[in-house]
């Protein structure tokens, strides 16, 4: 097996596992937890992509850290803002 097919493999895997623990929506930290998957896996794709020349590839992923991080931010980093009743 390659480092492309290594990268390929573990980006997929992970992925799905991350997509699985976004979607259970068991609260912030496991959310949060889920984009962190994400963004290993997204760098798993770059680094994938990059190397077997894959631009299209490469462009998404590269799109998908920045959302990704956005979502570690979000869950596991900013403070949530205090609820107001009305």
């Amino acid at each position: 097996m390659t480092l492309i097919d290594i990268c390929k493999w573990y980006a997929s895997i992970s992925g799905i596992v991350a997509c699985f623990m976004v979607s259970l929506d068991l609260g912030r930290r496991i959310t949060g937890w889920g984009f962190v998957l994400f963004v290993t896996s997204s760098i798993a794709w770059i680094t994938g992509a990059y190397l077997s020349d894959d631009e299209p590839l490469l462009t998404q992923n590269l799109v998908l850290i920045c959302i990704n991080c956005f979502g570690v931010f979000r869950y596991l980093i900013r403070k949530r803002a205090p609820q107001h009743g009305g």
